[in-house]
């Protein structure tokens, strides 16, 4: 246990730039005391000391605004920045070198004995907010941001966003041509995001205005296809798309 606390210390100041030396982090940051708590009412739990267990998790929670049930299984090198609010069911289970921001949930969805907490693998980040709920897996090097719900398995090193929880993928080639100039009108940037988390969002509209596109391809090669047979298209001006029109009036 000395040695796991121990490296529960180290990992904060990979993790935290804040962080200055030991004495500090073992002084003055709450996620370190309720792991240390932690530890010790785990191992009381596990011999069946579980009224002193929940006693001694009920103050950390008191000091620290952060509630694990001494059931739960934590791995090695854990962190919780900043931790209010941080709530750890019991039979959540986390692996090594995972880290928790303040807010987050660890939750079940049922009242059902047996296993109703999430299962986080190794490596895994949880953004300040976020809920994961009920008995699913995080795969390892797995990422969920900010204030997502997270109801579904995640597969290994993949991000999830938003309410439901959704996997993004990477991010498209940027528009040209026509594309941008549709995109302009619209006036929608579908690649305002950052390589490193794109937006689901932006993908869809990206294959909305790619689509649109196409479309406009296909019709002007059909209408000069009828008038080279003879037939007559009509050349009426199609309406712009107006930026107004599609745009969500602010409060």
């Amino acid at each position: 246990m000395l040695s796991q606390i121990r490296e529960d210390v180290a990992c904060v100041f990979e993790r935290d730039p804040a962080a200055r030396n030991s004495f500090e982090i073992l002084t003055t940051y709450p996620g370190i005391w309720a792991v240390i708590f932690h530890r010790i009412s785990h191992a009381l739990f596990n011999h069946r000391l579980k009224w002193l267990a929940r006693v001694l998790s009920n103050v950390s929670r008191l000091f620290t605004g952060i509630e694990i049930h001494p059931g739960a299984t934590i791995g090695r090198r854990f962190f919780i920045d900043h931790g209010m609010g941080v709530v750890i069911g019991e039979t959540a289970e986390i692996g090594d070198d995972c880290t928790l921001y303040h807010g987050v949930t660890l939750g079940g969805t049922s009242w059902n004995k047996g296993k109703r907490h999430p299962t986080l693998e190794n490596n895994v980040v949880v953004g300040a907010g976020a809920k994961i709920l009920g008995p699913i897996t995080l795969g390892e090097g797995a990422r969920v941001g900010s204030n997502a719900v997270v109801l579904k398995d995640v597969p290994a090193a993949a991000t999830v966003v938003g309410i439901p929880g959704r996997v993004i993928g990477a991010k498209k080639e940027p528009l040209g041509g026509k594309k941008q100039k549709l995109a302009e009108k619209m006036g929608f940037d579908a690649y305002g995001t950052s390589q490193e988390m794109p937006d689901p969002v932006a993908n869809a509209f990206h294959g909305l205005i790619e689509h649109i596109h196409l479309m406009d391809e296909r019709m002007e090669k059909m209408a000069r296809v009828i008038c080279d047979m003879g037939g007559e298209v009509p050349c009426d001006k199609l309406p712009e798309i107006n930026k107004e029109d599609i745009t969500p009036m602010e409060d």
